[in-house]
């Protein structure tokens, strides 16, 4: 019940995430410029899960990794750390960039991570070598176009949800010692493996 009721909070969570996105996405069409709302819901990815994302997409220091809605930018920053990656941090919301560039000053890693506030969805991901993510499966489909543009050999790796139309290299699942839950993770490699409708992208 506990683990349950635990992934219905991060649904909702994600799911507010994503309509906050989109809605942030259409204004700036709209309007030509920047824009994000205060009531950005922020589901942090715990530090053992990014620990194990980051060894299964086997990031090392010749990496150049991008964290798509980046938060705190945990995912870069522990890169850094680990591995002596160099990372980008991407979020639309002013807040989440202030507290990533602490987090990033805190940890010692500026001259290793930076943090951009952009629209995810207009970025040109080709000079990263590694893209991790932590969006809905809806989300993650949109960037199916940026990601194909992937050089052959980049890896991408998702915490908790899919892509449809794609299938991983490999799943793995894992119960975090800071949620007391299980989380997936799911890794592709460039260039992607499309599939049928029809056929799911992950082995039952």
């Amino acid at each position: 019940m506990h683990r349950t009721l635990s992934a219905f909070v991060v649904m909702l969570g994600l799911a507010a995430l994503a309509a906050q996105t989109t809605r942030a996405a259409d204004s700036e069409s709209s309007s030509g410029r920047d824009s994000s709302s205060a009531d950005v819901v922020f589901v942090p990815t715990p530090n053992d899960v990014v620990l194990k994302m980051l060894e299964l997409g086997k990031v090392g220091k010749d990496d150049v990794l991008y964290d798509l809605g980046c938060g705190d930018c945990r995912i870069p920053v522990l890169a850094a750390k680990k591995f002596g990656c160099r990372g980008v941090g991407y979020d639309i919301d002013p807040q989440r960039v202030k507290e990533s560039k602490e987090n990033i000053k805190k940890n010692g890693v500026e001259k290793l991570v930076q943090v951009e506030r952009e629209n995810i969805f207009k970025l040109d991901l080709s000079p990263a070598s590694v893209v991790t993510l932590y969006l809905l499966p809806t989300l993650n489909v949109k960037l199916i176009p940026q990601l194909e543009k992937l050089k052959p050999g980049s890896r991408i790796v998702a915490h908790d949800f899919d892509m449809a139309g794609v299938k991983p290299d490999k799943v793995i699942t894992m119960t975090s010692k800071e949620t007391n839950r299980e989380h997936t993770i799911y890794l592709w490699t460039v260039p992607l493996k499309k599939v049928s409708k029809a056929v799911k992208s992950v082995d039952e």
